[in-house]
C-alpha cells in the first residue's frame, strides 16, 4: 500500500470519526437515521421521518372550501371529508395492507381479529388491483355459496369494486346477520356472476383435529386470531391424550388468510424450539429473529406434512416455512398466496384506526416471499397436487389423501 493510500484511508476514517459525533447527533435530531459502514467506507443517511413537517395545506384548505361551497346535495358532511382526505393520504402509498379504517370499518375489522364475524365469511385481498376472495371461512356463507380463494370480486351491491380499497370492500361486505350480501363474482376467465349470499354470524373454532389411523393426526388451522392460542394448546393436549403411537402430524392451513404473527409463532413452537421461526427485517435492513422458545409436545414426531393452497397467506406461511425448514415438513398442495409484510395497528380516540405496514417477514431461511410486481411471490409445495372442482363437488380431497399416503409410508 503506498503512502498516498494509506494517507487516503486514514482521511477517511478521520471524516467518518467527526461524522459519527456530530453529524450523527444533529441528523438523529431531525428524524434521520445514521449509518456508518467501514468496509468499503460509506456515510448513508436515511430519511426516516419528512424532513420538513411545513406542508403548506393552503391547496387542501382552497379545495375543502369550494366544495364545502358549491358541492349540489348539502350540507356535506365534515366528518366524513375527513375520513376520506386520511384515507386517500394513506392510500396514496400503493401499499393495499396499509389503511386508514374510520370507526365503523375500524370495529368491524378488530371484531375479527377477536374471532367475531358477522357477514358472508370471506377474507379480501388485492392481487393486481382486483379485489379478490383470500379464502372463504370454514362453515362460512361464503363457502357454502361456492366462492374460492383467487375469486375476483367485480362488483358489490352493483357498485363496480375498481378503485375501491380493501376497507372499503370490507365494509360494503359485512354487515348484520340476517341480511343479504349481492356480488358479481368472476372465477377465472369465466363470465362473471351474481351471487346473493345470506349474512350470518360465523362461530367456527379456528383450530379442530382427527385421528387419521396409523399413528396419523389431522390438524386443521383455520385462521390466527385471539384464540386461536388457547384453542391450539387445547388440541395438541387432546392429541397427546388420546393417541398412544404418533408417527405423522398433518398440518391444514389452506385457505388460512393469516391474522396475528405471534399466534404462527405459537404453533411453530409446538414443533420445535430454540431456532427461530422468522426474522422481521425494517426498513433499514435490520433483522431480528422470532425465536421458538417454548418446549412443545410434538417435538419429537417424525412425519411433518403442511397442506397449503392459493388462500394460505401470510400467518399460514410463516407456520408453513417455518416448519419446512426447521423440521423438513413436507408442503404439499399449490403456491401460497405471497403476503410477506407485517402491519402495526394504530388506534385513535375517535374508534378510527390505521394498520401500518411496517417491516417485511422473512422466512427462518430468510428468504422473503412477497408477491411484487416483477416476483411471483408465495411458496412452492414440494409436492403440488391441485384439487380440481370435480373433486370438491364430490367431497375428495386429494391434497389431504397424498398427505395421508406419504405418513402412512413412515
Amino acid at each position: 500500500m503506498s503512502a498516498f493510500e494509506k494517507f487516503q484511508r486514514f482521511l477517511i476514517t478521520v471524516l467518518i470519526a467527526v461524522a459519527f459525533f456530530y453529524g450523527g447527533y444533529y441528523f438523529g435530531k431531525r428524524g434521520y437515521l445514521f449509518e456508518i459502514r467501514k468496509n468499503p467506507p460509506k456515510i448513508e443517511v436515511v430519511n426516516r421521518y419528512p424532513a420538513n413537517k411545513k406542508v403548506n395545506f393552503d391547496l387542501f384548505w382552497e379545495v375543502w372550501d369550494i366544495v364545502s361551497a358549491k358541492y349540489l346535495e348539502r350540507p356535506v358532511d365534515p366528518q366524513k371529508m375527513l375520513y376520506g382526505a386520511i384515507s386517500g393520504m394513506v392510500s396514496s402509498l400503493g401499499d393495499p395492507y396499509t389503511s386508514f379504517l374510520p370507526p365503523e370499518i375500524n370495529k368491524v375489522i378488530s371484531d375479527s381479529l377477536n374471532g367475531k364475524y358477522e357477514g358472508i365469511g370471506a377474507e379480501l385481498g388485492v392481487r393486481d388491483g382486483n379485489l379478490i376472495i383470500v379464502s372463504p371461512l370454514d362453515g362460512s356463507p361464503a363457502k357454502e355459496m361456492g366462492l374460492k380463494a383467487g375469486d375476483k370480486i367485480v362488483e358489490i351491491e352493483g357498485k363496480t369494486t375498481f378503485g375501491m380499497t380493501l376497507s372499503e370492500a370490507v365494509a360494503k361486505i359485512r354487515g348484520e346477520a340476517g341480511t343479504t350480501s349481492t356480488l358479481k363474482v368472476q372465477t377465472g376467465n369465466d363470465k362473471p356472476r351474481d351471487v346473493k349470499i345470506r349474512r350470518r354470524v360465523i362461530n367456527v373454532p379456528s383450530v379442530t383435529w382427527e385421528d387419521k389411523g396409523d399413528g396419523t393426526v389431522y390438524i386443521r388451522v383455520s385462521r390466527f386470531d385471539a384464540d386461536t392460542n388457547d384453542e391450539w394448546s387445547r388440541v395438541a393436549s387432546e392429541v397427546n391424550i388420546k393417541m398412544t403411537e404418533l408417527d405423522a402430524i398433518v398440518i391444514d392451513v389452506r385457505g388460512n388468510p393469516g391474522g396475528y404473527l405471534q399466534s404462527a409463532v405459537y404453533v411453530a413452537e409446538e414443533f420445535f424450539h430454540g431456532k427461530p421461526v422468522l426474522y422481521e427485517e425494517s426498513a433499514t435492513g435490520e433483522q431480528k429473529p422470532y425465536m421458538a422458545e417454548r418446549v412443545g409436545t410434538f417435538e419429537n414426531v417424525p412425519g411433518i406434512f403442511v397442506l397449503v393452497d392459493g388462500g394460505s397467506a401470510s400467518a399460514s406461511e410463516i407456520l408453513a416455512s417455518a416448519l419446512k425448514v426447521q423440521r423438513g415438513a413436507t408442503l404439499i398442495g399449490e403456491r401460497t398466496f405471497g403476503k410477506g409484510t407485517i402491519q402495526e395497528e394504530e388506534k385513535f380516540k375517535d374508534g378510527s384506526g390505521a394498520h401500518i405496514t411496517v417491516s417485511k417477514w422473512l422466512t427462518a431461511a430468510k428468504e422473503w416471499i412477497h408477491k411484487t410486481d416483477d416476483k411471483e411471490g408465495g411458496i412452492q409445495p414440494d409436492i403440488v397436487v391441485t384439487r380440481t372442482d370435480e373433486e370438491m363437488g364430490k367431497n375428495v380431497d386429494s391434497q389431504l389423501n397424498r398427505a395421508i399416503e406419504l405418513a402412512k409410508e413412515l
